[in-house]
């Protein structure tokens, strides 16, 4: 579980309409064969409940490669102590366990449920609200040790830019504060109009002198990132984000 740091203003332009200053990545596991029986519930209860007790509805997702049987969703809150206040008032509706109660009649839906507490990161949601995507990348960049803040402006000063130049789609930017006190991690959302455009305009930003110029200017006195782990996912059709 992670807890975020401070967030930018520039949530109205990426998430337009948001009130949330709070976020959770919430990854579902699914028992097997309940991931479509998981996904009902979600339409057909969870989502209007979770509006109910406050929470907002920001994304939710299924891998484009989904071997772990999982299903990934983003919450907004108010604010970090909502969050807790908001879950207890969800589990406790007599819709919600009811609804619950009746879809899990032949065995529990979820197995395990991974999740990451996040603020936006100051600075990168500036841009204006991305159009509509087909295939988005979830997009996790440990640094080496002090290096987030060059990983952060180098985004703001370049990668960014270099992104849209390439025709792919900056969402929001959250960066995290681990429990145990190690450093933060970048986490973002790109987005692009189907996976093969997505794997071409990315292979075309990698390539360009643009960048490679930033990249090796801000690399003067060392490496800045570690590694990045990346998984394509896919909107599911009552998703508000697209």
């Amino acid at each position: 579980m992670f807890v975020l740091l401070f967030a930018s203003s520039g949530i109205a332009q990426q998430l337009s309409g948001s009130n949330s200053s709070f976020f959770e990545i919430r990854k579902y596991y699914a028992n097997e064969g309940k991931l479509p029986e998981l996904i009902k519930r979600f339409e057909d209860h969870t989502l209007s409940l979770f509006e109910k007790s406050g929470m907002e509805n920001i994304a939710y997702f299924l891998p484009v490669e989904n071997t772990d049987n999982s299903l990934t969703y983003i919450l907004g809150y108010p604010n970090e102590k909502s969050r807790d206040r908001m879950w207890d008032k969800f589990g406790n509706d007599p819709e919600w366990q009811k609804a619950k109660k009746e879809s899990e009649a032949n065995g529990g839906l979820v197995k395990s449920v991974d999740q990451t507490f996040m603020k936006l990161a100051k600075g990168l949601n500036d841009t204006p609200k991305s159009q509509a995507s087909v295939i988005f990348q979830l997009r996790t960049y440990t640094c080496f040790d002090g290096k987030l803040d060059n990983l952060i402006t180098r985004f703001k000063d370049h990668t960014q830019d270099l992104f849209e130049k390439q025709g792919l789609r900056n969402y929001p930017y959250w960066i995290t504060v681990e429990k145990d006190g190690s450093q933060p991690k970048l986490v973002y959302l790109l987005a692009d109009k189907d996976q093969s455009s997505f794997e071409r305009d990315f292979q075309n930003f990698i390539k360009d002198p643009a960048w490679v110029k930033a990249r090796d200017a801000s690399e003067a006195d060392g490496k800045i990132v570690e590694k990045v782990a990346a998984v394509f996912l896919k909107t599911l059709p009552f998703s508000p984000m697209k």
